[in-house]
């Protein structure tokens, strides 16, 4: 799930007397975009009806026993006076790196070793952390030698990352092979952008 992607508040409602029961709570339900600026939707269904929120801050509120109310946004400064401490507490959202390969081979590209250090950065400002590291190739050769071959960079790319000190116990290494190209293409294509080890830091 998205580190954005919605967000209920309940707003208290008015001071009862003590000799009455305390009425129910009204929801206000608030959609927000994610980190990439994308947003679903989602259902809001209440007494007697629902609603459908699916542009970025829109928001609707719901009263007990009643139908959800008319959706409407609200502004960036209404959604940090209703969610800014709801915001603040969840964890920021992962970091994707792409790190590319030279033909048939477990070594980087002179570029893609050059970012090794922006991902080790990544990995010391949000520690502790969660970190997988995912090989693929394009589509030339067979199944299992691609397999093969994209665990071979897994592999590297975990052990220079091991080298500079992050704890292997933290990374999670596998292989894709040939699957899942960024790129897709047909069968034999030699694409270099599929060709990679993808980092992701959580």
């Amino acid at each position: 799930m998205s580190r954005r992607a919605c967000v209920a508040i309940l707003l208290l409602a008015a001071a009862c007397a003590a000799t009455q029961k305390p009425k129910p709570r009204d929801a206000f339900i608030l959609l927000l975009p994610d980190d990439q600026g994308k947003t679903g939707s989602i259902v809001v269904s209440g007494s007697g009806g629902e609603r459908v929120l699916s542009d970025p801050r829109q928001a609707v509120r719901v009263s007990a026993g009643a139908a959800p109310g008319q959706p409407f946004v609200v502004s960036e400064d209404e959604v940090r006076a209703q969610a800014g401490p709801a915001l603040e507490a969840l964890p920021p959202p992962p970091v994707h790196f792409i790190l590319y390969f030279h033909h048939d081979s477990d070594e980087l590209t002179r570029e893609s070793l050059a970012r090794l250090p922006e991902v080790i950065q990544t990995i010391r400002k949000r520690a502790p952390v969660d970190i997988s590291v995912v090989g693929h190739t394009d589509t030339v050769g067979d199944k299992r030698y691609n397999y093969q071959l994209s665990l071979k960079r897994a592999l590297a790319v975990t052990a220079l990352l091991a080298a500079k000190g992050v704890a292997p116990s933290i990374i999670d290494t596998t292989s894709h092979g040939k699957d899942n190209p960024l790129v897709p293409t047909g069968d034999q294509v030699p694409e270099p952008r599929n060709r990679r080890v993808e980092v992701t830091v959580r």
